[in-house]
């Protein structure tokens, strides 16, 4: 490729256009100015103007989580950057390939307090797989090029990138890399795995169990998922981020364990001997109290992160590597040593966990409730999408009921935060759900304080006239503290009751979007079918729900997984 003559600012939108960036997400100010000015002449890249830069953060990881592709967001210098950093977080937690791009002060102003300066490379380090601050212009075509790299490859997750002012405006001759050297980073693991051992396991258990974590989204490995769990006929459970993994809709899939999940899960689990975790990270949400998860159980633990490997639980045998590659392997020595030995009897095991299914299910008690449960507002709108829709939540009360109730059949569904647990996440990553996939149902389950925090941004999506649909399962409570507050505060709601502000309806109206809302259950469906049908633009609707139901089960805080309260 021959070399061009043009501006640092000009090289960063170059560099985004040959990495077949198609959206980005962010908001102009001061310092970033030249790379806006830039992107006034691309022909290819599409930018979304947002309200809030934690906003474009989000939309960003909606649409690498709904896409599989790098999700880029840009943010100007100071106020701009810091409030990128909750996204970013968020996706660092996740596993989430994103590039945040935001400028900065010029380079003489650096470290004196300058109008909107903010160590932003310093704020974010903790938060990201590596950062920079280019402060020479030759520089910005090889930091681009390694910031995708990393955002992409090994464990996937955020990157960040900071450029003064001055560095955009200076001249450099472009030259794109067409290879990455970064020193001390090796995502490809060189050893040779443990397949021979981690087979021998699979093929002596009598009582294994898959568990499939987020790592199956971040590798795309959802084919070879899929043989392996009908090759080993083990029961399968997953993890918040796992949903999708396997499809729910198979009689093998248990659904979510953990904290929230069901009793059935979490007895399967706690009564194995064998546990095959794969792209999971055993964290406390679905080990409970450590020192009592799964005591009979041995270990093996396949993941590309070596530092996840006997982390919190000590794995049996190791694999590192990348799941897609290393999962087939695995596959077949599993699949050697049955032709060679036969195949375990699991028909007793899968008696009793079929015992553990049928006494106790996850239950909706609508029948003679004077208001609409929650469960039964997630159930219909499930029912009525047929189980189709790319769905996404905001994080409270309303994102377990959504994972407990929503049936996910397909890769790339169930796009929610998880490891940050980010409040104000729904609408954010519905709108990039959306543009990355142009044509299907998005929907958003969401609640009334978590939807207030970015809610601003249905301007946005009202732009881009976007046909997503935002259901708030509104109970006028900060509801999961709330539920703390009612198990264990002795019923002190400190803080927690929420006036009944604003009018989610006439909101709606303001940002000229469809508002919706369902007071009693003879309302509900009508309602449903009246935000499903349309089309033009985005729609709110307020299902007003039973203001003290609690998510249940529920493992408190600290306490063995099988210590589970309510959901009897």
């Amino acid at each position: 490729m021959p070399k061009e003559k043009m501006t640092g600012a000009q090289a960063v939108v170059r560099a985004m256009e040959l990495e077949g960036v198609e959206w980005l997400f962010g908001m102009p100010g001061g310092t970033i100015l030249p790379i806006y000015d830039a992107l006034f002449t691309s022909k290819k890249l599409k930018h979304v103007l947002i309200r809030h830069e934690q906003v474009g953060g989000h939309a960003a990881e909606g649409y690498a989580h709904a896409t599989g592709k790098v999700g880029v967001c840009m943010a100007t210098s100071g106020p701009g950057s810091t409030n990128l950093v909750t996204a970013i977080a968020d996706a660092y937690m996740d596993s989430v390939p994103l590039v945040a791009i935001t400028a900065n002060v010029a380079k003489p102003l650096i470290g004196t307090d300058a109008f909107q300066e903010a160590d932003i490379t310093g704020i974010t380090m903790p938060v990201t797989k590596h950062n920079w601050l280019v402060t020479d212009v030759q520089d910005i075509p090889r930091v681009m090029k390694e910031a995708f790299y990393l955002a992409r490859t090994g464990r996937p997750g955020p990157v960040h990138i900071d450029i003064p002012k001055d560095v955009l405006n200076e001249p450099l001759e472009f030259e794109y890399p067409e290879e990455v050297h970064i020193a001390g980073y090796m995502p490809r693991v060189k050893e040779e795995p443990r397949l021979a051992d981690a087979a021998t396991l699979g093929r002596s258990s009598t009582r294994p169990v898959i568990y499939l974590g987020g790592g199956v989204r971040a590798s795309n490995a959802f084919a070879e998922v899929f043989e392996f769990c009908e090759l080993l006929g083990a029961p399968v459970v997953t993890t918040l981020h796992g949903k999708g993994a396997f499809p729910e809709t198979n009689p093998s899939c248990l659904g979510m364990f953990g904290m929230h999940g069901s009793r059935f899960a979490n007895y399967t689990i706690q009564n194995s001997d064998l546990i095959v975790a794969l792209g999971a990270r055993f964290d406390d949400r679905v080990t409970g109290k450590l020192s009592t998860f799964a005591p009979e159980a041995k270990i093996v633990h396949l993941d590309v992160d070596p530092a996840e490997i006997s982390k919190l639980v000590t794995a049996t045998v190791p694999l590192v590597g990348d799941l897609k590659a290393l999962l087939p392997r695995f596959a077949a020595e599993v699949k050697k040593a049955f032709d060679e030995r036969g195949r375990p009897d699991l028909s007793p095991w899968w008696k009793r966990v079929s015992d553990w299914r049928e006494k106790h299910p996850l239950r909706i008690k609508q029948e003679g409730e004077k208001y609409i449960l929650p469960q039964t507002a997630v159930q219909r709108i499930w029912e009525k999408c047929q189980g189709k829709a790319v769905v996404t939540t905001g994080v409270g009360e309303h994102q377990m009921w959504a994972a407990q109730f929503w049936k996910v059949s397909a890769p790339r569904q169930f796009i929610t935060s998880g490891g940050l647990g980010t409040m104000g996440f729904c609408l954010p990553s519905a709108i990039g759900i959306q543009l990355g996939r142009p044509g299907e149902l998005v929907v958003g389950i969401d609640g009334d304080g978590s939807f207030q925090m970015t809610l601003q941004d249905l301007a946005t999506a009202v732009d881009h006239k976007l046909p997503i649909k935002i259901f708030i399962l509104n109970n006028l409570f900060l509801g999961m503290v709330r539920q703390w507050q009612e198990l264990f505060y002795d019923n002190r709601f400190s803080e927690t009751p929420l006036t009944d502000l604003p009018d989610l309806v006439k909101l709606a109206e303001a940002y000229k979007c469809l508002g919706l809302r369902a007071r009693e259950l003879g309302e509900l469906d009508g309602v449903i079918d009246r935000a499903l049908a349309h089309k033009d633009g985005p729609c709110i609707v307020d299902i007003r729900v039973k203001r003290q139901e609690k998510v249940y089960p529920m493992v408190p805080a600290g306490a063995p997984l099988n210590d589970m309260i309510g959901g009897e």
